[in-house]
């Protein structure tokens, strides 16, 4: 039964279809909100990119865990892509999986993620990719909270962070 509910989780990601953006980022070549995908070459992509976030965002790469930027974050903002400033993770949805990597039990909108078969190092997974630049996020397994029962464990590196404005008293 769970990993029905999985599978049909997993469905649900694949299917939405609106996009969003954590704004400009030039050194990114962010689009703007609600563009279609992004296409660069290599060479662009290495020249706008540091080389970790160029290995995990284009060569699937994974950083060791508990050495990432945002792995143990708990400032209340938006986690974005950081190859094209995509909004993809809310921190309400972020917990402490105990993993070493950012963890998160929802996407914003389901359609800003791609799951995609993983069946590298011997194992199958679900890889997390970014809808509109194609960049490598992390995994998807089915071992979080309620109330989807998911988790997302997305490299930092694959991430940039936009904190939330301070609140009016």
């Amino acid at each position: 039964m769970r990993f029905a509910a999985f599978c049909f989780a997993a469905a649900l990601l694949c299917l939405a279809c609106v996009a969003g953006s954590c704004g400009p980022d030039e050194r990114a070549g962010s689009a703007p909100k609600g563009a279609g995908r992004i296409a660069r070459t290599d060479a662009e992509w290495r020249k706008l990119l540091t080389p970790e976030q160029y290995r995990v965002l284009r060569r699937k790469d994974t950083e060791r865990p508990f050495t990432g930027k945002y792995w143990n974050t708990t400032e209340s903002g938006v986690y974005c892509c950081a190859g094209c400033g995509q909004e993809l993770f809310r921190s309400t949805a972020k917990f402490d999986a105990g993993c070493g990597w950012p963890s998160f039990w929802e996407a914003i909108d389901p359609s800003r993620v791609e799951l995609r078969d993983d069946r590298s190092l011997g194992m199958h997974r679900i890889e997390v990719l970014c809808k509109r630049c194609g960049g490598h996020l992390g995994h998807l397994f089915d071992d979080g909270p309620k109330p989807t029962g998911l988790r997302f464990c997305i490299n930092s590196a694959s991430l940039t962070f936009r904190k939330a404005p301070p609140k009016k008293p």
